[in-house]
């Protein structure tokens, strides 16, 4: 799309072709899988885009003196231009045990085809974690009536993403449809019979047994490649907010980055498919010699349930909130502030004031704790640029 009109090749270690991994750990479990159901691409539409697809094909250098990348099926690649778009992989539970090759994650649609059958054949399901993906999970488990436990170290859920506003909403949501949730509980060990995972031990020396359990404890960056290159990361490959390394010729975009948007601020990481779409455009433009800087607010959405959040902003460092709507129904939004600055939103069933926010956030307009206070304040209006008329 930004013009380039010579030979471009992809290559990727998985051997099918480029799919969505959030449906993996949503509704798509409910049934059975259909792989076409969530197939960006097909090989022949690729193909069409001029653009030569070699799946199953781990790469295993980068030569950034020669250009050249260096593939296990032999291939010495020449490029002008080069894309690191790596990803990354579900860490693995840092415990005794935790190796074991029965407990599950998902990041793959393998994952999801070897995890449909475990949850077939078993009743009870530990899952550690209560981040998205684990409270997905654990939503796509009682939704097939098998018991379900989460464990996590934290305090509350996701602790790590949302305010406690939310993560009590989700706290009571779970646990109202029949999860069980061990919050500030570590596991010290996963149990076993016969090499396979039977079961935890937790911290204060209790012992829970499952049929299936589930590692949901967060991603690693698929950083080797740009490491062992000379190629700066820290949290991930460090680019600009256009999606550059230091080479000129390599830029990386996706869970594989850790992003500066500015010089001398701090590195940001964010999982989500908003940002590997945009910085995947951004460096495309600057591999073409353009900017086009990934600017708009971040934002990602979970599915759980009938429950779907939207979120936007970077909000965890507030000192304000902002209620609207109602936490029964369910449909409200908790709106973010720090020094009376809008930061962000997190939305419940309400998708109107979700795109009102991005709006607010990317125009960069001057929302208010005191407007958002008024219950006659047209959020929607003021996101269209109409100016607020207070009753």
């Amino acid at each position: 799309e930004e013009g380039w009109e010579g030979e471009i090749v992809l290559y990727g270690d998985d051997p099918h072709p480029p799919y969505p991994r959030p449906p993996l750990s949503k509704d798509a479990l409910l049934d059975t899988l259909d792989f076409s159901d969530i197939l960006l691409r097909g090989p022949d539409e690729i193909a069409a885009k001029g653009i030569d697809f070699r799946p199953g094909v781990h790469s295993l250098k980068i030569d950034r003196e020669h250009r050249i990348v260096e593939l296990d099926d032999g291939t010495i690649q020449p490029y002008e231009g080069l894309v690191i778009a790596t990803g990354g992989t579900n860490r693995r539970l840092p415990i005794p045990g935790g190796d074991l090759p029965d407990i599950s994650s998902l990041r793959s649609i393998d994952d999801a085809y070897k995890f449909a059958e475990n949850l077939a054949r078993s009743q009870t399901v530990l899952i550690v974690g209560a981040g998205f993906v684990g409270l997905e999970i654990a939503a796509v488990c009682r939704q097939c009536d098998k018991e379900v436990t989460v464990i996590e170290r934290e305090s509350r859920v996701l602790a790590r993403a949302v305010s406690p506003v939310i993560s009590d909403f989700y706290q009571t949501l779970h646990r109202d449809r029949g999860v069980a949730i061990e919050l500030s509980t570590s596991v010290t060990e996963v149990l076993s019979t016969d090499g396979r995972a039977t079961g935890l031990r937790l911290g204060d020396g209790r012992i829970v047994e499952a049929d299936l359990i589930v590692a949901g404890i967060g991603l690693v960056p698929s950083d080797r490649l740009a490491r062992e290159c000379g190629l700066p990361c820290d949290r991930g490959i460090v680019v600009d907010r256009c999606s550059r390394t230091i080479d000129p010729n390599i830029v990386a975009v996706g869970d594989c980055t850790a992003t500066a948007h500015e010089p001398g601020q701090p590195l940001h990481r964010l999982e989500s498919v908003q940002n590997a779409v945009e910085q995947a455009r951004s460096g495309a433009a600057a591999l073409m010699g353009r900017e086009k800087p990934f600017v708009a607010a971040p934002w990602f959405w979970s599915d759980q349930y009938d429950i779907k959040l939207r979120a936007v902003g970077r909000t965890l460092d507030h000192d304000r909130v902002v209620i609207r709507g109602d936490q029964k129904v369910p449909r409200f939004s908790v709106f973010y502030f720090k020094d009376g600055r809008f930061l962000g939103a997190d939305s419940v069933n309400s998708v109107q004031e979700h795109t009102s926010a991005r709006k607010i956030l990317d125009q960069d307009l001057k929302l208010t704790p005191e407007m958002m206070d008024d219950p006659t304040f047209d959020l929607a209006g003021f996101a269209r640029g109409r100016t607020p008329v207070r009753a």
